[in-house]
């Protein structure tokens, strides 16, 4: 099998790219960064790079695993945002139409276009209801998955990924807890601590992008990528600090975050249909994170 992973050198990319080389599977890879590494490109902003992509390679499976991951930074810079999350999605199903139209294409899309849910666990035909820029742009990115399959029969499907972390991260939840106890063993966290995330190892986020490959129909799809489980902000980093450094007490400033969601836990039936179960427990995954940090 070949594949093609775009942003292969982010969290999300870096693992699924070693977890398919393991497997015999040739992979190419793409990244803005400056690397030297057998079937890489280096992406530039030009159309003709993701076309080139496409030419050059002709993948069985494309992984779109690029784009921006930052709420902040698309209330700061909302027209990049846009750019990385929407604008380089349509020019890859562009690429992939004119050059390789039986690939499978899997793009990375977000729980944040869910926004406040009304109600728990959030299924994926409940409403959407983005809280910032960037939920609004993954939204429109799975439309244009939705369209290019409709009107041009492309294979497509969209991943809503909850709360994934691992080695490799740095952002997000945990790294900013880890970043803050640095300097502080009183750490101010945002909110009252009672609101939650359904999180997800990346071992476990790999092995669902390996069963959509395997089991999805690809026309238009979407899943939720999530473990099911309601865990309070209070309660995943008391387990953290548990493992980085028991003597450390947050503090929560009882502020919400701009465009932060308050409670998530997702409906995973359908990738549970799929053949997905849990190897990675919370602890265990918060265990191996912090080796990783402390290493």
């Amino acid at each position: 099998m070949k594949i093609l992973i775009i942003g292969s050198e982010g969290f999300i990319g870096t693992h699924a790219r070693i977890h398919f080389e393991q497997l015999g599977s040739i992979v190419y890879s793409a990244d803005v960064l400056d690397i030297e590494r057998k079937n890489y490109t280096k992406l530039l902003s030009k159309e003709e790079t993701f076309s080139k992509l496409f030419e050059d390679s002709n993948p069985d499976v494309c992984i779109n695993a690029s784009g921006s991951a930052n709420v902040g930074f698309s209330f700061e810079q909302p027209q990049l945002d846009f750019e990385l999350n929407v604008l380089n999605v349509q020019k890859i199903l562009v690429a992939a139409r004119n050059h390789s139209p039986n690939c499978k294409i899997i793009n990375f899309s977000s729980a944040a276009i869910y926004g406040n849910p009304d109600k728990l666990p959030i299924s994926e035909n409940q409403a959407a209801n983005p809280l910032s820029p960037y939920g609004f742009h993954k939204l429109q990115s799975e439309l244009l998955m939705s369209e290019y399959h409709k009107f041009f029969g492309l294979k497509t499907c969209s991943l809503r990924v909850f709360s994934a972390f691992g080695p490799f991260l740095k952002k997000q939840l945990f790294w900013e807890l880890y970043q803050k106890s640095l300097s502080s063993e009183t750490p101010e966290l945002f909110g009252t601590g009672h609101e939650s995330r359904d999180f997800i190892y990346i071992d476990d986020l790999v092995k669902i992008i390996h069963l959509v490959i395997d089991h999805c129909t690809f026309e238009g799809s979407i899943f939720n990528v999530a473990n099911g489980e309601e865990v309070t902000i209070e309660n995943a980093s008391s387990i953290f600090y548990k493992h980085l450094n028991p003597s450390i007490k947050p503090v929560f400033n009882n502020k919400v975050k701009q465009g932060d969601p308050l409670n998530w836990k997702a409906d995973i039936s359908k990738i549970s249909d799929m053949g997905y179960k849990r190897s990675v427990s919370f602890e265990d995954g918060i265990a191996a994170y912090v080796k990783w940090l402390l290493s």
